[in-house]
């Protein structure tokens, strides 16, 4: 298992992969949305490698806000929908888990929808992750 960044000449390579989580977005939104969160947010995308295949990515970035102060918020989380419970998911949150200590943050957070239950149970049970709000949005 190696993990490592994913740079910007592998995006349309592990595109196929983050279309799974988000159905909604095409390779060139993925492309452009990636590099802006990257620009802008510090925004980083890993992912999990086994024989030279990718099978799990964590996009992720810091943030401050007065709830949980500095901490990192992972936005995008996705173990191939082929390679799921071998542990590429729980490698890739360690992963975050200790980039995030290294870099002075003392929390991790991140928001799953509603209907993701088996993604929800993950979170809860390998990860030992609390649920601490509901997360709102309006599209305008």
């Amino acid at each position: 298992m190696n993990i490592k960044e994913v740079i910007p000449e592998q995006w349309k390579d592990v595109y196929p992969l983050m279309k799974q989580l988000r159905t909604h977005v095409s390779e060139e939104e993925f492309i452009s949305l990636t590099q802006a969160a990257k620009t802008e947010h510090q925004y980083k995308l890993v992912g999990v490698w086994e024989n030279n295949e990718v099978k799990g990515l964590v996009g992720f970035m810091p943030m401050t806000t007065l709830y949980y102060g500095r901490f990192i918020w992972i936005c995008d989380l996705v173990t191939d929908e082929n390679e799921r419970s071998k542990g590429f998911g729980k490698e890739l949150l360690s992963f975050v888990e200790g980039y995030a200590a290294s870099h002075g943050f003392s929390k991790v957070a991140l928001s799953s929808g509603l209907n993701r239950q088996d993604a929800h149970r993950f979170y809860e049970e390998k990860g030992a992750y609390d649920r601490a709000s509901f997360v709102f949005k309006k599209d305008l």
